[in-house]
């Protein structure tokens, strides 16, 4: 005999997909406002900080005077803080939970300090899925714009959404069965002390040019690690990168109030938002993943802080592409690795493509990314 889910939380429907179709191409008009409308020595420093990255081409005034900047310039990522869209703010189905999985970036101009940057987004398209993790699955892409201060085009980004039936990815899904069943992981001394040997050996390029020259394919990037994850560090990448839903008080009741699907009630019946299950064991198990675990787009900038620190100060990180295979819960580690692909020439610019691994503690895939960096070649 069957045992029925028990149902929680509102499902896809036929209904609700239809009518999300009918947003595909049409601009988004008035949104959530996004954390930083302006990218200032600070907001930029909180969101390098937020990721763990300390390059000083980002948070050292004194240090960028001297490169040909000429000031601090924002890291690559920062740019998820300028829109709610980029970053996973989905509309179109109440109460549906969205999974951040990726996103597509390609950047034409440095983020100069002070910029204020205004964005555009539409829903670009919506895909069906039939998956092991929550069975039937809706993959929402958006695409955004990002302009600077004189109109021209800063970066353009798609990113996307898994959406899930919430009830059947907890009752039913098996991508997490055995992490929801195994005992909690206890870390030995010996082992943080291995993990923290990649932070004691990890090398920011900085002012020193990497040649397109001296490169070769095949050329393995240094390993970067992230973790042990803890609650307390996916909160330090919203407070850089500002949230979806993070609201307090009276902004909290408003936001419920205007989105009834974003105020699901917690154990003691009062509305909370969704993206508790970032630092809520409780209702991430209510959702179907083995406990609280970092942010997709944080994610998508710890590859791309692995391939500035690569690069150096006269790089041009101009595309990446990430995507996200499994959540990281606390207690996790990650292990980013890098591979040079490809060397080429466009013009009178010089490229290499960059293919990346991430993987956990137990070498299993966490997320795959690919990028092209435009370095300086000797005369």
């Amino acid at each position: 005999m069957s045992i029925k889910t028990q149902e929680e939380f509102p499902k896809i429907t036929e209904e609700g997909l239809a009518a999300l179709r009918e947003r595909i191409g049409v601009k988004i008009g008035k949104t959530a406002e996004p954390w930083c409308y302006e990218a200032t020595r600070d907001n930029i420093r909180h969101y390098a900080h937020g990721i763990g990255d300390d390059n000083p081409l980002w948070c050292d005034p004194d240090y960028a005077a001297k490169t040909k900047y000429g000031n601090v310039i924002a890291p690559p990522s920062f740019l998820f803080a300028t829109n709610r869209i980029i970053s996973g703010y989905v509309g179109g189905m109440p109460g549906v939970h969205a999974m951040w999985a990726g996103a597509e970036w390609h950047w034409h101009k440095p983020v100069a300090r002070n910029t204020e940057i205004r964005t555009e987004a539409w829903l670009k398209d919506l895909i069906e899925h039939d998956t092991r993790f929550a069975g039937r699955t809706v993959q929402q892409i958006y695409h955004v714009n990002f302009y600077g201060d004189d109109g021209d085009l800063l970066a353009e980004a798609d990113s996307w959404c898994f959406r899930t039936d919430r009830d059947i990815a907890r009752e039913k899904g098996t991508k997490y069965s055995e992490v929801k069943a195994g005992p909690l992981r206890v870390y030995t001394q010996e082992e943080l002390d291995s993990y923290y040997r990649y932070y004691e050996e990890e090398t920011i390029r900085g002012a020193e040019p990497r040649y397109w020259d001296d490169v070769r394919e095949g050329e393995e990037l240094p390993t970067m690690v992230k973790g042990p994850m803890t609650v307390t560090g996916f909160i330090a990448y919203a407070q850089g990168w500002g949230g979806l839903y993070i609201r307090a008080n009276k902004l909290a009741w408003q936001q419920a109030s205007s989105h009834p699907g974003l105020g699901i009630k917690n154990r003691r019946g009062i509305p909370d938002c969704p993206e508790r299950v970032h630092w809520e064991e409780e209702f991430a198990h209510k959702v179907g993943v083995p406990g609280a675990y970092d942010y997709g787009p944080e994610r998508c900038s710890w590859l791309t802080h692995h391939l500035t620190n690569w690069m150096g100060d006269d790089g041009f990180l101009q595309k990446a592409k990430c995507q996200v295979r499994r959540h990281n819960p606390e207690g996790d580690v990650i292990l980013i690795n890098g591979t040079v692909s490809r060397k080429f020439v466009e013009g009178d610019k010089h490229f290499v493509e960059i293919a990346q691994r991430a993987e956990n503690q137990d070498g299993e895939l966490s997320a795959m990314g690919s990028a092209v960096v435009e370095l300086p070649h000797r005369q």
